[in-house]
């Protein structure tokens, strides 16, 4: 405490207790020590704060008008003090995070509304991209962790798996699937399919997935933009495939569809079966430093989410693998 700010609740003390005495025993000070504190306020301003007599103190027309200013300081400073003890419970410092939309769509905002209230002295920034982007600015130092799809030839790299998701097949809630009901695609006929482009690393994955199981697909339309994806879908006769862990949202952890929400669906979401199509997520960070402690603190929040939500999909979805926040 200052000697100025000791100066004041020493004077509020006296001012209230109206003694020297019960003042010092209230902030475990000496007699002595708070007359001495009050005469080098009184000595500092030429005025005198008391008038001593009898064993009592009475406050001067100075001391009256003093006292008004001095709790309001008092406040002020509880009140500066308050606000800087929630942010010393946290980290602090800045992160900058990669997401794929798969993670932005469903887990980032529980995740981030966890870590902000947790640690609130950490400024957060949030990178949305597809796994290439990710890749390049992970290798340039450029983002602290990214969460992509499992792929090869990362050099300067580290990988660690952080989570599995199914895949599903999405399509207008108006196309007359039942929605949630598993379904083998090559039942379903030659399918217009959005797929994204060459470049994400999901494609070869269901490429491969397609040619593999007699998929039929009459036209393919490649689309890099997650959310133009979903409003094409709905408002057409094109399907997707999907991410599960992305649209999570659709259900709730019984299958069903979530409760109190008044618009009506717009997706029929069902899983893929026979086989089943799914993909792992990898943390990539950069393999020249380790993550610094409030991203390690983040990657765990964001595993937990990721486990919970992912989890509507069935007791192998959605995994946290703790070894990603060593």
């Amino acid at each position: 405490m200052s000697e100025t700010l000791r100066d004041v609740r020493l004077f509020v003390a006296t001012y209230e207790e109206r003694s020297f005495t019960a003042a010092a025993t209230r902030e475990n000070a000496t007699q002595s020590g708070v007359s001495q504190h009050i005469r080098k306020i009184e000595d500092r301003f030429g005025v005198k704060l008391f008038v001593r007599g009898g064993g009592t103190v009475q406050p001067t027309p100075a001391g009256e008008n003093y006292y008004r200013h001095c709790i309001e300081l008092l406040r002020l400073n509880e009140m500066a003090n308050r606000s800087l003890g929630r942010f010393g419970a946290g980290f602090d410092g800045e992160l900058v995070v990669g997401l794929m939309p798969t993670m932005t769509r469903s887990v980032l905002a529980p995740a981030l509304a966890r870590f902000v209230v947790e640690h609130p002295n950490v400024v957060v920034r949030i990178v949305e991209a597809y796994s290439a982007n990710l890749t390049q600015q992970i290798r340039a130092g450029d983002l602290d962790f990214a969460i992509v799809p499992a792929s090869t030839g990362m050099v300067g790299v580290r990988t660690t798996r952080f989570a599995y998701t199914p895949e599903v097949l999405v399509s207008s809630a108006t196309a007359g699937r039942e929605h949630l009901h598993p379904m083998r695609l090559a039942e379903l006929g030659p399918l217009k399919l959005v797929v994204p482009g060459m470049q994400n690393a999901r494609r070869a994955n269901i490429e491969t997935y397609l040619a593999s199981n007699r998929v039929g697909v009459e036209r393919r339309l490649e689309l890099d933009a997650m959310m133009g994806t979903l409003d094409f879908i709905a408002s057409t006769d094109w399907v997707a495939i999907l991410p599960g862990l992305m649209m999570a949202p659709e259900v709730d952890g019984m299958g069903r569809r979530r409760q109190g929400t008044q618009s009506p669906r717009r997706f029929a979401v069902n899983p893929i079966a026979d086989p089943p199509l799914g993909m792992d997520l990898m943390l990539i960070e950069p393999a020249r430093r380790p993550l610094q402690p409030a991203a390690a603190a983040f990657l765990d929040v964001l595993g937990q989410e990721t486990e919970r939500i992912g989890r509507v999909w069935g007791p192998h979805a959605g995994v946290y693998e703790e070894a990603g926040v060593s």
